[in-house]
């Protein structure tokens, strides 16, 4: 039975994990706790790198000898396989650790069965504790793992009438500086910035995150099917992140010399790429989020493929009444089809609101 101090504990783990998003990728976020008998932190920690300590290691190194006899609080079950770093099941036991409580279970069948190592060392363990609040903060990780693909989150600015542009074509700015901002935390927290080829012309993005102390550079990638938006000198071209246009398996080589990185993906019948295709390499490259941020013919895409996870749409307070909406033909023709959403958050940010929604039974 968890108590009061049981849940406080867990939430601190819950916040220290979040210290690692965007960097301990293809790894989840883990954040570790350890409080011992008369209900004082003695030790703590989250994983910060990919081969580096897990969270149990580094707050018990904190803790020193102060762990024996202390219970450990961790958002995901201690792993029990030897990789780049040992088991941390094992490290717990080593340490005199009495109790173990987790959040979620890993899903991960090289990794599982922690729990049970605990046990059989005769520790005391509770699993399930604040489960709906560690999953959303390594939403993910587990997505990756559980569906074989990377998280994705699509995110758009558009006005309160839903225009992401006018009717001649100018975009900038929509959203407020506020907003602009809060994308960048979007990108530092991605594996991976994805944007078609119209968005290419009509923009030229950078896609690298800027005003981020330490952020870890997402690899930038452009849906650019037929090789004619990405032109020599585009801004994603530059050095300040791994680059990749992802083309049609069709495009001859002389069209794509001027990429850094070309991809040669399968077109999709109805147009554009294979988007499952463009997923699985990602996936096998070791990209866990992606961050779509545009436009609209490569969100419908998404969307038709059944690959948008979470959405978070900037609503700048403006009209326009005419121009380019933010969602183009995802594959829905009548109303019963609907892709219904669960609004899961709506701030202020800056004079915008930003929403943030998933599908209805994700």
């Amino acid at each position: 039975m968890a108590t009061a101090a049981d849940i406080d504990a867990m939430r601190r783990a819950i916040a220290l994990a979040a210290r690692g998003l965007g960097t301990t990728s293809p790894n989840p976020v883990v954040g570790c706790v350890l409080v011992d008998a008369t209900g004082r932190i003695v030790g703590e920690g989250h994983h910060q790198r990919a081969g580096g300590p897990h969270a149990e290691i580094h707050a018990l190194r904190a803790a020193g000898d102060r762990a024996r006899g202390a219970t450990a609080y961790v958002t995901l079950e201690p792993c029990n396989h030897t990789g780049r770093t040992g088991p941390c099941a094992q490290a717990l036991i080593e340490a005199g650790v009495r109790r173990v409580v987790y959040a979620v279970g890993d899903p991960n069948p090289q990794a599982t069965g922690g729990a049970e190592t605990l046990r059989a060392a005769g520790t005391e363990v509770l699993g399930g504790l604040l489960a709906d609040e560690a999953e959303a903060g390594n939403i993910a990780w587990l997505t990756s793992v559980r569906l074989g693909r990377p998280f994705v989150r699509w995110k758009y600015a558009a006005t309160l009438d839903g225009r992401i542009a006018a009717a001649d074509g100018t975009s900038r700015w929509i959203s407020s500086p506020e907003s602009r901002a809060d994308v960048h935390r979007l990108r530092a927290e991605a594996d991976a910035v994805i944007v078609g080829s119209g968005t290419a012309r009509a923009d030229d993005p950078h896609l690298a995150v800027r005003g981020i102390e330490g952020a870890v550079q997402p690899l930038r990638v452009v849906v650019d099917t037929d090789a004619t938006a990405v032109k020599p000198g585009a801004r994603v071209l530059d050095d300040a992140a791994r680059t990749v246009i992802a083309v049609a398996d069709d495009i001859p080589v002389e069209d794509t010399a001027h990429f850094p990185e070309t991809w040669r993906l399968t077109r999709a019948p109805g147009g554009g790429l294979d988007i499952p295709e463009l997923l699985a390499a990602l996936h096998q490259q070791g990209v866990r989020s992606v961050l779509l941020e545009g436009g609209p013919t490569l969100a419908g895409a998404f969307v038709r493929a059944g690959a948008v996870d979470q959405i978070v749409g900037y609503l700048a307070p403006a009209l326009l009444g005419a121009g380019p909406t933010a969602l183009a033909d995802a594959g829905i023709t009548t109303i019963s089809d609907a892709l219904r959403l669960e609004v899961t958050e709506a701030v202020r940010i800056g004079p915008d609101l930003r929403i943030t929604a998933t599908p209805k039974g994700a």
